[in-house]
């Protein structure tokens, strides 16, 4: 141990030590060039590459187009849910019937016209036709029910339109 402290005593490992610092520091100038170099050949590179623009930013503007379609994506998607869950309330299914309502009428001019969603509720429409008027009538529909008493044309239209999917 001693003779290590005096060999740290002495000119030459000073002069050794200062030596090897003054390798280390060439060692890191060399580094340093070598780094500069590689990082303009990689500049160059990717100019050429983005023929004439910097590629890495053409990349970051892509990544940041498909993260706004990606957004935008999810919009659509919610939106679609909604859609689904609100179709089911629209008039889906339609079943018509002509007739004649009395033996006097020629052809069949009265009709019944049964308008259901997916859900088998809506109206029925019965419109009646004579020589001397015509009117129409309405009925509310719950799935595929109605709480008035209906004719045997109306509970044929809702059939009609309960089997028209």
């Amino acid at each position: 141990m001693q003779y290590l402290l005096d060999l740290a005593k002495t000119d030459y490992f000073i002069i050794g030590m200062l030596l090897f610092i003054l390798m280390l520091f060439i060692i890191y100038i060399i580094n340093s060039i070598q780094l500069l170099k590689l990082k303009k050949k990689y500049n160059n590179f990717m100019i050429k590459l983005g023929e004439g623009e910097n590629i890495e930013n053409t990349l970051k503007q892509y990544m940041e187009e498909v993260d706004k379609v990606n957004k935008e994506n999810i919009e659509i998607k919610n939106y679609c849910k909604q859609l689904e869950k609100n179709i089911t309330k629209c008039i889906q299914r339609i079943g018509l019937i002509r007739y004649s309502a009395f033996k006097d009428t020629g052809s069949d001019l009265s009709f019944t016209l049964a308008l259901l969603n997916e859900e088998n509720t809506g109206i029925v429409l019965n419109g009646i036709y004579s020589r001397e008027m015509s009117n129409i009538y309405s009925k509310p529909v719950e799935k595929g029910i109605s709480t008035y008493t209906l004719s045997e044309e109306e509970k044929a239209a809702i059939e009609k339109a309960m089997n028209n999917k």
